[in-house]
């Protein structure tokens, strides 16, 4: 069984609290890390990218990651996954993908994302349910220039962000949060009135200063969002 990104986490965690890796020491790569964990580079960087989150280590372009002098401490947020929020909560998930097609990038999401003129985007949009009640509606933009595969990949079963997170790691996210009242188009997926207020999370992704993706999730009213630090 291959190394799940909590095994991998766990065991860098043991060994810089054991002291095998000091304060200031390099870390291995994560190319080196995923053939000894015999897991994929995404699996690792995830692991990487919590221990950074969490203050145990410091991750810089060109200089590797070393373990922190002074470990610290600072809120953040994770990139979760829809099925194991639903799933946590003792309820049946559900996943529809309404629709899915290849376009030419709108001109709002090339300013947004710094996309090439006449650049191609993987349009998605997805429906996930708790027992059978709309949870969250997702609007799902992927950059064809930096992700071409994403274009053949079978959407219709698997919910594009447990595809991206198992496909392409991600070296920068921006995450907005703000409150919107649901237009005609949101009510028909989220079974609430027009202008009845809804979450909502925009967030974008790049991998090495290439935008890969931009997401918006909607949420029925009341949904509350929860993050630990």
């Amino acid at each position: 069984m291959k190394a799940t990104y909590k095994d991998v986490k766990s065991d860098i965690l043991s060994k810089i609290t054991k002291g095998d890796w000091g304060p200031g020491d390099l870390v291995p790569n994560e190319v080196d890390l995923a053939a000894t964990y015999g897991c994929a580079r995404a699996t690792v960087n995830r692991a990487m990218r919590e221990l950074a989150d969490d203050g145990i280590i410091e991750r810089r372009r060109k200089a590797g990651t070393r373990v922190r002098m002074t470990p610290i401490r600072q809120a953040r947020f994770d990139i979760p996954i829809v099925r194991d929020e639903i799933e946590e909560k003792g309820t049946a998930y559900r996943y529809s993908l309404v629709s899915s097609s290849v376009e030419v990038a709108p001109a709002w999401l090339r300013a947004r994302l710094q996309l090439p003129a006449q650049g191609k985007a993987l349009h998605l949009v997805c429906m996930h349910y708790a027992d059978g009640v709309p949870y969250e509606h997702e609007d799902r933009w992927i950059n064809l220039t930096a992700l071409p595969k994403a274009e053949f990949e079978d959407f219709s079963e698997c919910g594009p962000t447990e595809w991206l997170l198992s496909t392409i790691p991600f070296s920068e996210v921006e995450i907005s949060l703000s409150a919107a009242l649901a237009d005609q188009g949101l009510t028909d997926y989220l079974s609430c009135a027009v202008g009845d207020p809804v979450f909502t999370v925009e967030r974008s992704t790049w991998w090495e200063g290439e935008a890969v993706t931009y997401v918006r999730f909607a949420y029925r009213p009341g949904h509350r969002l929860t993050t630990r630090y």
